[in-house]
């Protein structure tokens, strides 16, 4: 299948491990050349390493918490005079505010990062996308966004970005500039989470894969970079807003 989107220039966040390092892998793959942004030198060193040498290739330590962080990718890639074609808004998480009673204690960051920060992004490139009658945002949710599987603010703020790509997304679509979000389930991950678990709480892991996980075990990171490669490419074009779940019949609910 020929996702027609070689040589377009990617700009993915939250890129130096994880699912952000391998949504640029597998967009690499496809020909596209990245953007990298990463709070951390060593991951983008890591994936500097992964993806080669290559002058198409960029790489820009941003913390996206840190106030003027998207004034900073701004000048910096007026620096290097190139604007995205695609952009993955991957950077996110519950920042380890999981009391459920003390919601509001990291509220403000919490938004931030999973909800301003990709808007902010977005309405500095949409207008150049839709004057070029092509571009492509995907957002990484989560199945958060749809049912109580976290801590209240990240529910709130993953619901919060899938309700804004559904809204905007019908705005900008018939410039051919398509805004969605793929909403993955648990995924595995080098050093994240469900790899800690596994390690500290096996028996925990277990229980959680017989019981919540239809498909008896994690995702890959693969297998949402996959998904997030398609909704980036020339063939999403009639998925308008759309938020895709891929979450190994995790979920509950029918969307």
């Amino acid at each position: 299948m020929n996702l027609n989107i070689k040589n377009k220039l990617a700009l993915v966040t939250g890129a130096g491990r994880g699912l952000g390092k391998n949504i640029c892998e597998t967009l690499e793959k496809e020909g596209v050349n990245i953007i990298a942004v990463s709070r951390g030198s060593s991951g983008l060193e890591n994936l500097k390493n992964k993806l080669g040498n290559s002058k198409n290739h960029h790489f820009l330590e941003i913390d996206f918490l840190k106030k003027g962080s998207v004034k900073k990718l701004e000048n910096e890639l007026k620096t290097l005079n190139i604007r995205p074609d695609i952009i993955v808004n991957n950077v996110g998480g519950n920042l380890g505010y999981t009391d459920p009673l003390k919601t509001l204690d990291g509220w403000n960051d919490v938004m931030q990062l999973n909800v301003e920060v990709g808007i902010e992004i977005n309405e500095l490139f949409i207008p150049h996308m839709r004057k070029q009658k092509w571009g492509r945002i995907c957002h990484i949710s989560s199945i958060s966004a749809l049912e109580n599987q976290g801590p209240p603010s990240y529910c709130a703020a993953k619901a919060a970005l899938n309700a804004y790509v559904r809204s905007v997304g019908r705005y900008i679509s018939s410039d051919n500039v398509i805004l969605t979000t793929v909403m993955p389930g648990a995924v595995f991950t080098k050093g994240g989470y469900w790899d800690e678990a596994s390690k500290e709480r096996p028996e925990h892991v277990k229980k959680y894969l017989s019981e919540r996980m239809a498909i008896k075990r994690f995702g890959t990171e693969e297998e949402i970079s996959n998904v997030v490669a398609f909704m980036c490419s020339d063939l999403s074009s009639f998925c308008v807003g759309s938020s895709i779940l891929v979450d190994g019949g995790q979920g509950r609910l029918f969307n």
